[in-house]
């Protein structure tokens, strides 16, 4: 059922969207109308979630007996990338692992300092790093630490690689290590170039270059051949077309189970901006947002207590749909503080906020955020039928304390029928009517 026919702009096409938790399908016409939709949990091989969506899609439609529509894909089966820390000092490691995370699609998973012996490394294995950050100290420090780290690194099973961040009086010798042990290596200018300064740009860099590759997921065999960009891409193409169909600057925030995207475009050829906060999400990434939302002053102690024993549930829930109406209105209650966090870190990692927790952090200019006329909020957790909830979600990103002076002009709406990625797969495979039409139906009448 997934196998691609010739593509054929004036054929139906399935967009396909493979989540960490769940696999969207949607069955779209040549003229942008959604003809058929259909979710299944993601699993663990992928392909049977893929097949039963794609099937289920074009049945709701009428075609399951048809010749297979051309498959449109998307992933972002990875999730988030899980980055272990190895540094001196457990303070300044935390510190620095979290804000090379911060904005690049990944999230601190532990944090080891010192030494790595045995039951460390043990330890560091049990986390299920994607990556593990090696750091080596202040410039000039003594090495031998760091040395002891590289070899250890070397020697223990796993297929991850590491992003060595020391300087370059040590690079050499613990980059010689590692590559003798058969370790994968990206090397990176010194995230802790002096003592209590954090250099995190470079290293955040790396970090998002590892994730983009992570966050296909299973990226061999038919899967491979069908998927061809991440999530987070095709939103951001969805977020570039309606931008020119409304002629003004578009915010999306993509609130997902294990991460969050914000994509920033305007109408005309300038650069669009985009941000992945890798420890927010409604499922794998809930506690992050609990944790962040006290952080930022979002949300109070008293409903901290409240949101607790649900976000805890979640975060081990995975593919579930909200039982009653209750646990649906914390799940719109969590992705609208999700959204608000994402929106306030993505406009401070982009310079048109000041970050008052790491000044002089940001980039050396700031960038002018433009005319911001529309914000969008899109993912599975928003397809509901409460009007009044979604409508409640709207409002906590349009009246953020933070946000409101940057939106005082700008309208918010909600993707309910979860188009914006669609329209971006749309547009990225020369279908850019049907791009425009289900855009146009959906978000902008």
């Amino acid at each position: 059922m997934t196998d691609a026919s010739p593509d054929d702009p004036h054929s139906p096409a399935v967009c396909l969207d493979v989540g960490s938790c769940w696999t969207k399908a949607v069955l779209v016409l040549p003229d942008g109308t959604p003809a058929g939709f259909a979710e299944h949990p993601t699993t663990a091989d992928v392909l049977t979630g893929v097949d039963a969506a794609v099937a289920a899609a074009a049945a709701a439609a009428g075609r399951g007996r048809r010749a297979a529509p051309r498959v449109l894909a998307c992933s972002s089966a990875g999730g988030a990338l899980r980055l272990a820390v190895v540094g001196a000092e457990t303070l300044i490691a935390t510190e620095a692992g979290h804000r090379v995370c911060r904005s690049a699609g990944a999230r601190v998973v532990g944090v080891h300092p010192g030494p790595l012996e045995p039951d460390a490394v043990l330890e560091l294995s049990s986390r299920r790093p994607g990556a593990v950050l090696l750091l080596g100290g202040a410039d000039g420090a003594d090495p031998a630490v760091l040395l002891h780290n590289a070899g250890r690194l070397a020697r223990t099973r796993g297929h991850w690689p590491v992003l060595l961040s020391v300087g370059d009086d040590a690079r050499a010798d613990a980059l010689g290590l590692l590559l003798a042990g058969g370790r994968a290596v990206t090397t990176c200018p010194n995230v802790t170039p002096q003592p209590g300064r954090i250099v995190a740009g470079p290293a955040r860099d790396a970090v998002a270059a590892l994730y983009a590759r992570h966050v296909l997921g299973a990226g061999t065999g038919r899967f491979g051949a069908l998927v061809h960009s991440a999530t987070h891409a095709a939103v951001g193409d969805g977020a570039g077309v309606l931008a020119r169909l409304t002629g003004t600057g578009v915010l999306v925030v993509d609130v997902g189970s294990a991460t969050t995207d914000v994509h920033r475009s305007g109408p005309g050829p300038g650069p669009a901006a985009a941000t992945v906060e890798g420890d927010l999400g409604v499922r794998d990434g809930a506690v992050g947002v609990l944790t962040e939302a006290q952080t930022e002053g979002i949300v109070d102690p008293v409903e901290a207590d409240l949101l607790g024993p649900a976000v805890a549930a979640l975060q081990e829930s995975r593919a579930t749909v909200p039982a009653d109406r209750g646990a649906a209105a914390e799940d719109r209650r969590l992705a609208a503080i999700a959204a608000v966090v994402a929106l306030r870190r993505h406009l401070r990692h982009t310079g048109v906020l000041a970050d008052p927790a790491h000044p002089g952090t940001g980039p050396d200019t700031p960038v002018d955020a433009g005319e911001i006329g529309l914000v969008v909020l899109t993912g599975g957790v928003f397809r509901q039928r409460d009007a009044a909830g979604l409508a409640a979600a709207a409002r906590t990103v349009r009246h953020d304390a933070v946000l409101a002076p940057l939106l005082a002009r700008a309208e918010v709406r909600v993707d309910s029928e979860s188009v914006l990625a669609p329209a971006g797969l749309l547009a990225a495979h020369g279908r850019e009517v049907a791009a425009g039409g289900l855009l146009a139906e959906h978000l902008t009448g």
